[in-house]
This record gives C-alpha cells, structure tokens and sequence, in this order.
C-alpha cells in the first residue's frame, strides 16, 4: 500500500482539473476518461472530508477550501518535482528530442548561438525549434517549453523571468531631412509612425529615467507583427518605431537609423521561460532551463532579471 503515492496522484489530478477548466478537458490532458476524472476527485474529497469543487451541467466553481488546496497544492507538487529532480540528477542524463517554441525574431537573431552551445554541451539532445508567437496549447501541440517575449497570463504555466528587453525609438535620417532630432514625446507626435503588434498599435507609452509616463496616440502607417518588417520599413523611411534596441544595434552604429526622444523609452519587455506544471521534469528540460537561465548574462541587448512563480 502507498497511501502517499496515491494522495499524490489525487492532488496532481486536482490541479489538472482546476488548471483546464472542466473534468472532460482534465480527461484529454491526462489521457484519460472523464468517469475516471471524477472518481479520482470524489477519492480526494472524501479523503479529506471535504468539497472542493461546486459543479453544475454549465459550470465549475471552487469552494474556499477548494481555493486554499489549489495553490497549495502547487507550491507541493513543485516542490515535490524539485526534490525528485536533485535525487535523479546525478544518473539521469539529458536526452532524447526537446521542442521549443521561441519568437521568431528573437529566436533566430539571439538564441540560435545559446541553443549551439547546450546541444554541444549535451550531446545526446536534439531540438525542434519552433518559431511563432501564435497562442499555445503544451499538451495538445507536444511542446515541452516556450519561451516568449512579452507578459505572460497563463497561471496554468511555470514562467520563469529571464530578462527584460530595453525598448527605444528610433527613425531614419532621411525621414528626419530639414526637422530638428525630436527630444521629447511631445515632437514625436506629428511623425509617421509604424506599430508593432501585438505590443502596440494606436498609442505609444513612453517612460523616462524617473518614471514619468506619457503616452502618444498614433496613427500608424504600417502596423505589422513582424519586427524585421518593422526594421525594413523603418530603413525605407516610411516613419518612426518603438522597437528592441538589438534589432537595430548595427544600423545605430553605421547611422541608418538614430534613436529619437533619447532620454525617454518604451517599458521594457520581460522574456519568460514557459513550461507545464508537472510532478516530475525530464532531464532535457531541466538542463535547458538551467542552461538559458545562464545564457540570459551574457545575451546582447537583454538585461538579466531572474524569477519565477515555481518550477523545475
């Protein structure tokens, strides 16, 4: 008999539950039946001696002990995961294929190099590297970890903070002919602007050394999803830009483009490294995690910031 075992599986499937949102969406996740599903539920509940989840044919509801387990039960599972993987971490050598999703300007400008460099130093690791920033969905699309740049919502998720990303405006020479180099929000106003979705499209905050925030509406003449299209119509003289400052590093330096309204910038973008909550990391995973969490000191154009709500 393993009662602790069994308390853990009830608790992890608690969580699944809580997590997807429904018992049947719970069911798809962990490959199993919703009649199963909800036995195991009635099995933690009974153990406890108490309701969890308030259920009706449309909705689902946590009760106040139901919320008090939930996030406690989180922090223990990770935990949990934690303390396997430190036993397992001296035999349990990282292999097999990893998949990742990265952004896919970041992803192929910046972290091309640091993936180099742990696959050599894990040689029995492959990788699909993914690049999008469509929504995902880990179970459903396979994918062990992602890693975005921008805020991330889903508290179904580990995020660990990586960096920020300075972000800065910037405009071409040319677009700038016979205007003094705009100082302030306030002459940025009237320029053409191009917008980068989805960080901003018909207003721009920017946020000098003290704090002050102004924000600046816009109407922009190229909206568009990709930053090396922004980068290109920036160089074509179509208007000006919020952008990271390392897809421009290189046109800062030769004079292509100059920085606008220098003493001001836009808030600066966190990069997370996302992965499912589980009871037990591969080694793949946790050797990557470990790895870009490095990597993130010595990335050009990001400044280090380390943290998490939980994980391997």
């Amino acid at each position: 008999m393993k009662p602790s075992l069994d308390r853990l599986a009830l608790m992890q499937t608690f969580v699944r539950i809580v997590e997807a949102g429904s018992l049947s969406a719970a069911a798809l996740q962990m490959n199993a039946t919703q009649p199963t599903i909800s036995r195991r539920l009635k099995a933690l509940e009974e153990s406890l001696g108490l309701t969890l989840l308030h259920r009706t044919t449309h909705a689902m509801m946590l009760t106040e002990a139901g919320a008090r387990y939930f996030e406690r039960a989180k922090d223990l599972l990770a935990a949990w995961g934690e303390f396997e993987s430190g036993l397992r971490g001296a035999i349990d050598e990282p292999q097999g294929v990893l998949r990742v999703v990265a952004p896919h300007a970041f992803g192929q400008h910046h972290l091309v190099g640091p993936l180099s460099e742990y696959l050599e130093r894990y040689p029995k690791v492959s990788v699909e590297w993914l690049l999008h920033d469509a929504p995902l969905n880990f179970i459903e699309q396979g994918v062990d970890c992602a890693i975005r740049v921008g805020a991330v919502s889903d508290l179904s998720v580990v995020a660990l903070k990586l960096a920020e990303v300075p972000r800065i405006v910037v405009g071409s020479p040319a677009l700038l002919s016979g205007h003094s180099t705009p100082r302030t929000p306030d002459d940025l106003a009237d320029l053409p602007w191009l917008a980068l979705r989805p960080f901003y499209r018909n207003d721009v905050t920017l946020r000098d050394a003290d704090g002050t925030e102004v924000s600046i509406a816009i109407q922009p003449r190229i909206a568009s999803d990709s930053l090396y299209a922004i980068r290109s119509a920036l160089l074509r003289d179509v208007g000006i830009a919020v952008v990271s400052a390392w897809v421009v590093e290189d046109e800062l330096k030769r004079g292509a483009l100059v920085q606008l309204a220098p003493d001001w910038g836009a808030p600066p973008l966190p990069v997370y490294l996302m992965y499912p909550y589980a009871a037990h990391y591969p080694a793949k995973l946790r050797s990557f995690v470990d790895f870009m969490r490095h990597a993130m000191d010595v990335l050009p154009g990001a400044e280090r910031s380390c943290s998490k709500r939980a994980g391997v």
